[in-house]
């Protein structure tokens, strides 16, 4: 088992930045993705940010230039900075860490951008 536990939602204005962290525990397999997803009032959850162990980032378009994904493999610890936030960045935010036949979902985080 896995638990995923994110932290560094709220409320900021258009424009500020916010900093989310997933703190995973339990039997963590490696090599591994960990990834923040996203889903807003009556959408469906979609991917915002995904990062190997090695390293390599992939971004949705909807956010590229704005947020940075990064991890740190000894705290089994992933950020996600968000910068340049806007209203329609206002979702709940998932942390997600998967691999072949391994697949763990956080609580979520609320993330609210006021205009």
């Amino acid at each position: 088992q896995v638990q995923l536990v994110e932290s560094g939602g709220g409320l900021v204005q258009a424009g500020g930045s916010l900093r989310l962290s997933c703190a995973a525990s339990g039997s963590i397999f490696r090599p591994n993705t960990m990834g923040w997803y996203r889903q807003g009032p009556g959408k469906q959850r979609e991917s915002v940010a995904t990062i190997t162990s090695d390293g390599r980032p992939m971004y949705a378009d909807s956010v590229k230039g704005r947020f940075t994904i990064s991890r740190d493999n000894a705290k089994n610890t992933a950020y996600l900075q968000m910068n340049s936030l806007k209203p329609e960045d206002t979702s709940v935010y998932y942390c997600r860490v998967s691999a072949p036949g391994y697949d763990y979902w956080g609580q979520g985080t609320q993330v609210t951008v006021s205009s």
